[in-house]
């Protein structure tokens, strides 16, 4: 018999920030270790499929899941201590990321303020590796703890073993099959004791000038990227979306110099392996997509790379979106546009096809 925690047949809209429509099998927000280890003794549990959710802000849920939910809610953080270089700090899975990014700056650890207002927890963080404005989450990423769910032991990853990558992980890469087995239950994060000032992504420095801050402390730049993020996303309160939806891609530097060259405005930014990344939402935007609809999904209206469920939409809704924005792009700039969030299929986690 399952512990009173675990819930059956649960609508999983409110669990998935596209608000796609879906039902789970079994449902277990894990508010405590002792509660994974009692799951994990269930025989019900034992090879049956597994997802673990964080804030549901990077899901396309494709229909009913007969499996295991497990919503993870573990509470905590806490600061470890210092050495010459760095401030360490640990945060169970459960935390809103957001929130913990504000505890750190209120406390005097800066570091983090360019991703504040990244929807999810802390948890996800790392398996997304989630980034925003010139920063992300592998920036300062020392070590996280993952339960495997077959043993019940608690294993450590450091940072190199996660193996992060732009919007990628070794949690991510290896899909369901991984993900279905560990669930990441805490991640140390190393905040530079030197900090400096992160402000050159675009509009993130329009905003300071605006102000008239030419040397911005960390809580104005959180300011800063707040606003930032409010001018371009929207609540999914309010309108249902998974936030960017589509990676900025990556072309060698021949195709991104033609691009320029036929088409001046393209941002582009170099990378250090000599690739060249550009901007996915002016691409979506000039091959026509920015506040269009495809029945009742479409591109945000502010910011072309946003995904929105514009009522009653389907995970069907959305994957005819995703192909035709990304037809579309192809077609005009020979570019292709990678999905970002992860798709909740009766087979298993996998990244959009």
């Amino acid at each position: 018999m399952l512990p009173d925690f675990v819930a059956s047949q649960v609508d999983l809209t409110p669990y998935n920030t596209l608000a796609l429509p879906a039902r789970a099998r079994f449902f277990a927000p894990i508010r405590s270790l002792e509660q994974l280890a009692l799951l994990i003794g269930q025989p019900e549990f034992a090879g049956a499929r597994r997802f673990v959710l964080g804030g549901g802000s990077n899901l396309l849920v494709a229909g009913d899941f007969s499996g295991f939910v497990l919503r993870m809610e573990l509470p905590g953080k806490r600061w470890l201590g210092e050495d010459a270089e760095y401030t360490y700090l640990a945060a169970a899975a459960g935390e809103n990321w957001s929130d913990f990014v504000a505890w750190t700056l209120a406390s005097g650890w800066p570091g983090l303020e360019n991703l504040i207002g990244i929807p999810g927890t802390v948890g996800a963080a790392p398996i997304q590796n989630i980034g925003a404005y010139g920063a992300e989450v592998g920036d300062f990423l020392q070590r996280l703890t993952a339960l495997d769910l077959t043993s019940g032991k608690a294993l450590p990853f450091e940072a190199r073993a996660c193996a992060l990558g732009y919007r990628d992980s070794l949690f991510k890469r290896e899909g369901w099959h991984l993900c279905g087995r560990y669930a990441i239950t805490e991640v140390v994060f190393r905040l530079p004791r030197n900090w400096r000032a992160r402000t050159t992504y675009s509009g993130i420095a329009e905003n300071l000038a605006r102000d008239g801050i030419r040397e911005p402390t960390p809580a104005q730049i959180a300011h800063a990227v707040t606003a930032l993020r409010a001018q371009k996303i929207p609540d999914p309160r309010q309108l249902p979306n998974a936030g960017s939806f589509f990676q900025n891609p990556k072309v060698s530097a021949k195709l991104a110099a033609a691009l320029r060259h036929a088409h001046p405005q393209l941002p582009c930014h170099p990378q250090p392996d000599g690739s060249v990344k550009l901007a996915a939402a002016w691409l979506i935007e000039h091959a026509g997509w920015k506040g269009r609809n495809l029945g009742a999904a479409g591109m945000h209206e502010k910011q072309a790379l946003v995904l929105v469920n514009r009522g009653g939409a389907s995970y069907q809704d959305v994957q005819n979106l995703s192909r035709a924005v990304r037809e579309a792009v192809f077609a005009r700039f020979g570019v292709p546009l990678t999905p970002e969030p992860v798709v909740l299929a009766d087979g298993g986690q996998r990244t959009e096809d």
